[in-house]
């Protein structure tokens, strides 16, 4: 039987975790991403702006800790949305759009009654690393 390994994955360049958790987690090829929120990785204060701009720069944290672990976004095989308000749904999805290209990761997106620090989006990943064949 082969080992599985498990590698943390963390990057200054994403907001350190608020809790007892890791920025991301990968077991061999799969990559899990805690859900990142709006935070600057330098002060952890939410970007201004409202939901966009928070949904924005979770994704671009979102970035950084793929490019830690040798990912991209076109890799991203499944995305969790969690919104404060799901009335905000299509805004977070003309930001979401900007991020990736077809095929499109596979996605669910939720109210929830509250996100951490009182955020309006949170957004979670998996991953693979490694070459990707489309078919």
């Amino acid at each position: 039987m082969s080992k599985i390994v498990r590698r943390v994955i963390n990057t200054a360049k994403a907001p350190s975790a608020i809790g007892p958790y890791s920025q991301a987690v990968q077991v061999n090829e799969t990559l899990y991403i805690s859900g990142q929120l709006g935070l600057d990785a330098q002060s952890m204060q939410f970007v201004e702006g409202g939901v966009q701009h928070q949904a924005r720069r979770a994704l671009e944290n979102m970035g950084h800790i793929l490019e830690a672990a040798g990912s991209s976004y076109s890799n991203i095989i499944k995305t969790t949305v969690l919104l404060k308000d799901i009335e905000d749904f299509a805004k977070v999805n003309e930001v979401y759009a900007t991020f990736f290209k077809a095929p499109y990761p596979a996605r669910a997106a939720y109210q929830c009654a509250n996100l951490p620090k009182y955020g309006l989006v949170e957004i979670e990943a998996v991953a693979v690393v490694g070459e990707v064949e489309n078919h």
